[in-house]
């Protein structure tokens, strides 16, 4: 690094922390001591959008990873004419890792608290892409395991029951839940971009620029998330489809079995009462006439369900 460039990251490091003032959620005395020295009150805004004379607070909800567990997690920006504070989970906060050395890159982007915001939003686009990405390799995994459940039988040829897809099934509704919470964060990451292009004063056309080009990632990021929640309804409906057609198979044999042994247990029924006149019981070839008559009985609520069609 040249000393020039050494010296303009100095001063982007210095000017960043002048304009820009990071509150964690759980310390009240930095709470306290940024309302003092801004003026900034995130208790009126009450997790809304909120204007007032001196700042806009625009809330978001972004989905962050921490090793297999996603979390939840909630940041609300006050946008003020000379100074950005985000009351935040943490100081420092993981996901803006990314913004800061956008920032550094890119040192005009200090010179006003939008620049430091657009940063900021477009860091969390982008974990939120990640999520997404996550969550569709996850369903791209069990690809194998939905195309057995949709043929209804496993590698070994064996029928697959409810049971057996019990863990797809919950792997799935988790996929679905993210997705579903990465949509609701691609709305409040637009809405909040959107309100950040309107306070960008015509001075500084080239941050008006890029915060459009946020809005459109933030569109398309959205719009993946709409995808990858339709193929994930997709694929439980076709499981469970499946799913249902092989109980109504396994009912409809039963079905089948009870019809054809109805008559013969009827039959069955009568002979087994203790009357004391049965004249079937001297007639020399009573048995066989009683064995043909239940054997018919069985044959045609049989011949009748195929004639239907019952048994495809």
């Amino acid at each position: 690094m040249t000393s020039q460039a050494a010296l303009e990251a100095t001063m982007a490091s210095t000017t960043l922390r002048r304009r820009w003032i990071q509150v964690a959620a759980d310390d009240p005395a930095a709470l306290t001591q940024a309302s003092r020295s801004t003026g900034v009150d995130f208790a009126a805004a009450a997790g809304r959008v909120w204007e007032t004379d001196d700042f806009v607070y625009l809330p978001v909800v972004v989905n962050v990873r921490r090793g297999d567990v996603l979390v939840r997690e909630a940041v609300v920006f006050a946008l003020g004419e000379d100074v950005l504070v985000t009351l935040q989970p943490r100081t420092p906060f993981a996901a803006f890792d990314k913004a800061i050395a956008r920032i550094r890159r890119t040192p005009e982007l200090t010179e006003t608290p939008h620049g430091i915001m657009y940063a900021l939003l477009y860091a969390l686009n982008e974990v939120s892409e990640r999520v997404i990405d996550s969550a569709s390799d996850t369903l791209e995994s069990m690809t194998d395991e939905i195309t057995m459940a949709t043929n209804g039988y496993d590698a070994q040829g064996r029928e697959i029951g409810v049971t057996d897809m019990q863990d797809t099934i919950e792997r799935m509704n988790e996929a679905e839940e993210i997705v579903s919470r990465s949509q609701e964060t691609q709305l409040l990451l637009a809405r909040a971009a959107r309100h950040l292009r309107a306070e960008i004063t015509p001075e500084h056309p080239r941050l008006a620029g890029l915060v459009d080009i946020l809005i459109a990632d933030v569109d398309g990021v959205k719009e993946h998330a709409s995808y990858e929640h339709d193929k994930v309804r997709y694929l439980q409906q076709s499981i469970m489809t499946s799913l249902d057609v092989k109980q109504n198979q396994i009912v409809k044999v039963f079905t089948i079995i009870t019809a054809v042994f109805l008559p013969p247990t009827l039959i069955a029924t009568f002979y087994g009462m203790n009357f004391t006149k049965m004249p079937e019981l001297a007639w020399e070839h009573g048995f066989l006439v009683t064995t043909t008559l239940t054997f018919v009985a069985a044959l045609i609520p049989l011949w009748y369900i195929k004639r239907k069609g019952w048994l495809r």
